[in-house]
């Protein structure tokens, strides 16, 4: 069966593999654990959950960052070399906008203009976005928040050195490399990379953290992912998805 084939598949049947309520997203710089919310965005949640089930996330690439404003991966992974390959994707998920983009949330990543375009790409809220997040484009879905103190794991990647790698990581964070090595053509590895080694199911309870208590979108009419498409900020960024190609030359990296 076709390797696409096959995670459409896995997709159609997510809620049979697993309902979740808490993975653990293994980093290059820590664990992040994150409370999905099943109930809230049960569509988002069985999306994300038939990426992680069929190993996609497994040596993905957090592939931008932009200070206070989202830390993002889910699209390309690393198989030890360049240019990154672009995870296989399913059927877009229906937009679930009914949770707000505040600090400490997880949204998925969308085309620009395209409400409905979601696949494999999420990010991290590092600021309270709500006011352009919860209404660009139909709203973002916020799928779940993160625990503990996970959140100290996201802003030492957003506080690292970004770099212009070119096609969807023109603001890519890199480890120990500097402006020295990339004015010096020193190639980029897996050293410099924040890598996810995995995302794990570490709870498969249908229910939520009794600490959290998500915030609503009062911004947009819930009414199963409609609202307009909104022109403002920031936000239009969030449309990096697999359908661009990315291409990375270590030996031309430009400090973002």
């Amino acid at each position: 069966m076709p390797k696409a084939l096959l995670l459409g598949v896995m997709l159609s049947s997510t809620s049979y593999l697993s309902q979740a309520t808490v993975v653990e997203i293994r980093t290059s710089l820590g664990i992040v654990q994150v409370n999905l919310f099943d109930n809230t965005t049960p569509q988002t949640v069985a999306n994300f959950l038939g990426y992680v089930n069929s190993g996609a996330y497994a040596n993905n690439v957090v592939h931008r960052v932009e200070p206070n404003f989202v830390v993002q991966a889910g699209g390309f992974s690393y198989s030890g070399d360049f240019p990154l390959d672009n995870v296989a994707t399913g059927t877009p998920v229906q937009n679930e906008p009914k949770l707000s983009n505040v600090r400490g949330t997880i949204a998925m990543a969308k085309q620009g203009g395209n409400i409905n375009s979601a696949t494999s790409q999420w990010f991290f809220n590092l600021s309270n976005n709500s006011a352009n997040l919860d209404v660009q484009n139909g709203g973002f879905t916020v799928f779940g928040q993160v625990l503990g103190d996970g959140m100290q794991v996201v802003d030492a990647i957003a506080a690292l050195d970004r770099f212009n790698l070119g096609g969807a990581a023109t603001s890519m964070p890199l480890r120990n490399y500097t402006a020295t090595d990339a004015a010096n053509n020193i190639d980029v590895t897996d050293d410099n990379l924040v890598i996810i080694s995995d995302v794990v199911v570490v709870d498969a309870a249908v229910s939520t953290h009794p600490e959290i208590v998500p915030v609503n979108n009062t911004r947009i009419n819930n009414n199963g992912g409609g609202g307009s498409s909104s022109s403002g900020g920031g936000g239009g960024a969030m449309g990096w998805l697999s359908l661009i190609v990315l291409l990375l030359v270590g030996r031309k990296v430009r400090r973002a």
